[in-house]
């Protein structure tokens, strides 16, 4: 069984930044890609951003590109979220997943990950 627990949410002013994390555990955390998605109220989960097992790789949606950086640390089993110049769009609840296939690049598909973090709210306010 694996488990994702994300932390670092929370209400910010535009401008502003926030960090997210996602702690992992019941699975070989370096071996398998991970990744960020985001829901906003009456709005589809999407794809915000993607690294590969190694970390050498990594993904982003194009709203966030240039502002947001993921990263993992493989020893402390943690994935990372570095939110910068946020915007009231980026208002959301934020989730982290585990890719199901291990050894992979970044992909940008939620049928890819199996396993899911509980989420944590990021509001922005203007």
């Amino acid at each position: 069984q694996v488990q994702l627990v994300e932390s670092g949410g929370g209400l910010v002013q535009v401008g502003g930044s926030l960090r997210l994390s996602c702690a992992a555990s019941g699975r070989t955390f370096k071996s398998y890609p991970m990744g960020w998605f985001r829901q906003a109220p009456g709005k589809e989960r999407e794809f915000v951003a993607s690294i590969s097992y190694s970390g050498a790789s990594t993904s982003y949606a194009d709203s966030v590109k240039g502002r947001f950086t993921i990263t993992r640390d493989n020893a402390k089993i943690t994935m990372y979220l570095q939110m910068n110049s946020l915007k009231p769009a980026d208002t959301a609840v934020y989730y982290c997943a585990a890719d199901r296939t291990p050894y992979g690049g970044t992909r940008l598909r939620a049928y890819n990950y199996d396993y899911w973090g509980q989420g944590t709210q990021v509001t922005v306010s203007s």
